[in-house]
């Protein structure tokens, strides 16, 4: 049987003992049955050829019989997984996302809440529309710049049926014609709308960050702040906000495998650029729910 053990090329000979050398290790065969054609330049062509494997000719009763000898590196074995990579690189934003939230959000949640809880805020009228308001400049800026795709990757995301800014539109007009005041969109909107323009032109896949927490967050932790508001200050009444036409699952599902598939051209380095982004995109949200309560 052969046996492999690590050598460096320094001690490079062929006897009993021989070596085996592949383009990214070189082992070590102890074995008084292989003949290697080390000096055979076809062998060597077909030896060198092979980035994880080499063929080891060995003499026996039989004559002559081939064998592999495969080889995993030390870079190999040492490649870092990442959580999630496995199903695509959406799953590795949502677990991201989810070890942001804070431990009564969700299961996966690490953060320690330095907030009301949900059951205890104390929403108003005039901060929830300034919420509304600030909210559609943020999609506003989202959709126009999908729209104009300076970067050919953000055409993907055109009418994606998740778009926002239309229904947003609707309920401000709703509140004023009941007589409340649509107020300019605050320095939260603003500032936030601001930097996703600057992130869309110089950092795609930053800005792909935003893009995917902005309207994922809201089909799920938006919908529940929504209905509990509403419950509160609206008479249960439930916006154009929190309505999408279509099955919402599924257009969820056709945003994700449109993210995977950009994603897919995506260096390592890119992508955990991407995830990095992750904290800074609930920073800017953070600061847009806090409207509601002012």
């Amino acid at each position: 049987m052969a046996i492999t053990t690590p050598l460096s090329q320094s001690n490079l000979y062929s006897t009993n003992n021989t070596i085996i050398k592949t383009p990214r290790m070189i082992h070590q065969i102890q074995s008084n049955s292989i003949s290697l054609y080390l000096r055979n330049p076809a062998f060597q062509n077909k030896l060198w050829g092979h980035r994880n494997f080499c063929l080891v000719q060995r003499r026996g009763e039989g004559g002559l019989r081939t064998s592999v000898i495969t080889a995993t590196t030390a870079a190999e074995k040492q490649k870092k997984r990442y959580p999630g990579e496995g199903k695509g690189f959406v799953e590795e934003m949502r677990f991201v996302a989810m070890k942001l939230h804070t431990k009564d959000q969700a299961k996966e949640g690490e953060k320690e809440s330095q907030a009301q809880p949900l059951g205890r805020w104390e929403p108003s009228i005039d901060g929830y529309i300034q919420f509304l308001v600030d909210s559609k400049c943020v999609y506003d800026t989202l959709e126009s710049i999908v729209d104009k795709a300076a970067v050919p990757s953000y055409a993907e995301f055109r009418n994606t049926g998740l778009e926002r800014a239309g229904a947003l539109a609707k309920d401000l007009e709703w509140f004023k014609e009941r007589g409340h005041a649509i107020p300019e969109p605050s320095n939260s909107g603003l500032s936030y709308s601001q930097y996703l323009e600057d992130l869309s032109v110089k950092d795609p896949q930053a800005f792909l960050c935003h893009f995917y927490n902005v309207y994922f967050a809201h089909t799920a932790g938006g919908r529940m702040i929504g209905k509990k508001v509403a419950e509160m200050i609206l008479e249960k009444r439930e916006l154009e906000f929190y309505k999408w036409d279509g099955d919402l699952k599924q257009l969820l599902q056709n945003v994700r495998d449109k993210l995977n598939i950009v994603a897919e051209s995506w260096s390592r380095e890119e992508k955990n650029h991407c995830l990095e982004e992750t904290e800074k995109s609930f920073k800017y949200s953070g600061e847009l729910l806090r409207l509601i309560l002012t």
